[in-house]
């Protein structure tokens, strides 16, 4: 069997003009593509990179600003309807699009579950010469640099690192960070100024939301926790999400006093100005987690036993990863068989969880604030 295995000492970017990066998920994985991103543009200064990202992805590509161009599309490979579609001519079309890119090399960036293969068929069918992913099955001429992968417990963003340093590149900081484009924060400002809320005034945030059922805690009891949180520290409760949440969310603004809902109404660089305004954030594993652990801002993760933690948790801000142990961990199923066990999480939890944060928020001007963890 032909060994296209790669050693950091190739260095097969050096003399690449245009590096396509692949990270074709939501906005969470593209968040999380920050230090991988920010260490290709170290290595590589003189180069365009390009994001290929799905139309989700896509929205949070101005978070990242190493990247100079978007391509969005949607590939059958991330397909996970029941019915897929058939569509050879788009297909057809969309492997033009990476021909007429000229790109040099493709950098496939994959979870621990994905193949890279699909990605490196279309890009060796643009002519991409250089396609690199990480991948332990042999897929025949599809790679032309395959990189040994992590071991699949290992949290996804270090996953990322791992492909870019196998291509030879040095990695100086292994944290999440975006920025933050100035019209959004201060369109977000101006929102919450409409609600009362002045520009120096932190605000309580809960994102409900999750891109599938298995990963959401029940609104009565965010809506319980809410509530409290907001009486016990006396800050407004912000509520955010997309439009396509309005009714998982209605509960919380239903029973919290003076809730302010902004679902529907950001855009991902707003919503991403909004966990920067947030005293302490409540959600799931979702992008919030991720914007919450990337901003450094305290959050409370009620986290599902879909995935593991060590996957996906925040790594360098002040958290609380809340969890009931169940058999059926981790399941990475998309609708729970068991009643969402995993996430019967008393909202007394949540809120004893959140005060602590608080106070660690508090101390943050003497202090570094501290990470702790609970299951």
């Amino acid at each position: 069997m032909l060994d296209r295995t790669v050693t950091p000492v190739d260095r097969p970017l050096d003399d690449c003009r245009r590096i396509l990066l692949a990270r074709l998920d939501n906005v969470g994985d593209v968040v999380m593509l920050g230090p991988a991103v920010r260490a290709i543009r170290a290595g590589a200064p003189f180069a365009r990179l390009g994001l290929l990202a799905s139309p989700a992805g896509s929205t949070a590509a101005t978070l990242l600003p190493e990247i100079d161009e978007v391509i969005v599309a949607r590939v059958p490979w991330q397909d996970a309807s029941r019915s897929p579609a058939i569509d050879a001519p788009a297909e057809r079309r969309f492997i033009q699009r990476l021909a007429d890119g000229e790109w040099d090399a493709i950098l496939i960036f994959t979870s621990f579950s994905q193949t890279p293969f699909p990605a490196a068929y279309a890009a060796y069918l643009a002519g991409i010469p250089i396609r690199a992913a990480q991948a332990a099955e042999f897929g025949g001429a599809m790679l032309s640099h395959q990189v040994a992968p992590a071991a699949w417990e290992t949290h996804q963003a270090e996953r990322n690192l791992r492909l870019v340093q196998g291509l030879g590149l040095s990695v100086e900081e292994r944290s999440l960070s975006v920025a933050i484009p100035r019209e959004a924060r201060t369109t977000v400002d101006a929102v919450l100024a409409t609600e009362g809320v002045a520009p120096d005034d932190p605000v309580l945030l809960f994102a409900p939301g999750a891109s599938c059922a298995a990963r959401r805690y029940s609104p009565d009891r965010y809506a319980a926790a809410g509530r409290e949180l907001a009486a016990v520290s006396g800050r407004r409760l912000v509520v955010a999400g997309t439009a396509r949440e309005s009714e998982l969310v209605a509960p919380i603004l239903d029973d919290v006093p003076g809730a302010i809902s902004l679902v529907g109404r950001t855009t991902v660089p707003e919503f991403a100005a909004l966990v920067e305004r947030a005293a302490l954030v409540v959600c799931g594993n979702s992008a919030a987690l991720h914007l919450a652990d990337a901003l450094r801002r305290p959050v409370v993760v009620l986290y599902s036993g879909t995935d593991l933690e060590s996957q996906w948790q925040p790594r360098h801000t002040a958290s609380v990863v809340l969890r009931r142990e169940t058999d059926c961990h981790p399941c990475y199923r998309f609708n729970c068989l068991f009643e969402m066990q995993c996430l019967d999480i008393a909202p007394e939890e949540v809120v004893a969880a959140g005060l602590r944060l608080l106070e660690i928020e508090g101390q943050a001007v003497e202090e570094e604030p501290c990470a702790v963890s609970a299951s």
